[in-house]
């Protein structure tokens, strides 16, 4: 266990293409939001090596910024289900001897969790996070050689800029840049030519859901506008509501499953995207599509998306926006619609 140590500004000596392995590794929102720190790094250190750690689910993410050299995948959601098999553990063992075999100048824990601290605890470099007033589990704190204090009542894009730029030692000067761009794919056989909107209806609690009905109503005001909505999912229940709402709105697609880069590409080239307390709401927003972010029973302002001329959120705890709230706001982010609100106000 290695020793607390606070300090600000930091003393370590960075060379000019410094080594540097970034730990983010779940969940996708949480990697999504990490993603301008390598924009940071790269422009005070152009010749920077970027490793990242990451749940083996995201691994595309990191991969979509040219300047992330190599992704170093990890699976404990995956492990934590078969502890008990010889398998695992071999699995573990084989990723720890690797993450040791990598040369690092610094190491990055962005994540401050335990969890994060102990599954980079081996690997080489100065290990830095956040101090124990600002990590999400304080105990993470002290296994870093160099732990930074971060206010955290900011967005977490904001947080995570900001531990960066104290371990390595520059200031930040400008917005935060996602620096990604929409993957390079063929249109799909599934998908007609025309424009799309991507309607993201899927989330991890039930709370965070939105009306169905207003889901249909949204819908059908965007065909009325020649617009078609594409509704992906990712488990047999979301599937079930995608084809349920599809069928309620004319010409709407129930898409298969897709993979997190075909997510990505489908996303990059929406006409709009709409979406619940998601994670891949964020990627959308993180790719600048005109991005509107529905809140029911959370509230945005430290993990929404982070919001500027192309995102907005919408609503909170116990206040569910209405459609005509959402097809208002989307005119401001630049979506190009009729003025036509009527029959949407459910």
């Amino acid at each position: 266990m290695r020793a607390l140590k606070k300090v600000s500004p930091p003393i370590l000596p960075i060379p000019a293409a410094p080594r540097i392995l970034l730990v983010k590794t779940s969940s996708l929102g949480d990697v999504i939001h990490n993603l301008p720190v390598v924009n940071d790094i790269v422009r005070h250190f152009p010749a920077a090596q970027i490793d990242w750690l990451v749940e083996e689910s995201f691994a595309a993410l990191p991969l979509l910024h040219r300047s992330v050299r190599k992704v170093i995948p990890v699976a404990v959601r995956r492990w934590r289900r078969t502890l008990l098999q010889t398998s695992t553990w071999r699995e573990i063992l084989a990723f720890r001897a690797n993450l040791a075999a990598q040369q690092y100048d610094i190491v990055i824990d962005t994540q401050g969790l335990l969890k994060s601290a102990l599954l980079v605890s081996n690997a080489q470099g100065v290990h830095c996070g956040f101090d124990r007033d600002s990590a999400r589990e304080p105990l993470a704190a002290y296994f870093y050689q160099l732990a930074f204090a971060v206010a955290i009542n900011q967005h977490a894009v904001e947080r995570n800029r900001q531990l960066a730029a104290l371990a390595l030692g520059y200031e930040l000067s400008c917005h935060a840049d996602y620096g990604i761009q929409t993957p390079k794919m063929l249109r799909p056989n599934w998908l007609a030519e025309g424009a799309y909107v991507v309607l993201l209806h899927a989330t991890s609690r039930d709370d965070k859901l939105w009306d169905e009905a207003k889901w249909v109503a949204l819908g059908q005001h965007f065909r009325q506008q020649d617009i078609r909505s594409i509704l992906p999912w990712g488990s047999a229940v979301e599937k079930s509501r995608s084809e349920r709402l599809s069928g309620q709105i004319p010409d709407a697609i129930c898409p298969p499953k897709l993979s997190l880069n075909e997510v990505a590409a489908l996303l990059g080239n929406a006409h709009a995207v709409i979406g619940v307390d998601t994670g891949i709401a964020h990627l959308a927003a993180a790719l600048n599509k005109p991005t509107i972010g529905i809140y029911t029973a959370t509230d945005p302002a430290l993990t929404g998306l982070y919001a500027g001329a192309r995102a907005i959120n919408l609503g909170g705890k116990y206040n569910s926006p209405s459609v005509a709230e959402v097809i208002e706001k989307l005119v401001t982010v630049g979506a190009r619609l009729k003025p036509d609100y009527s029959g949407t106000s459910t």
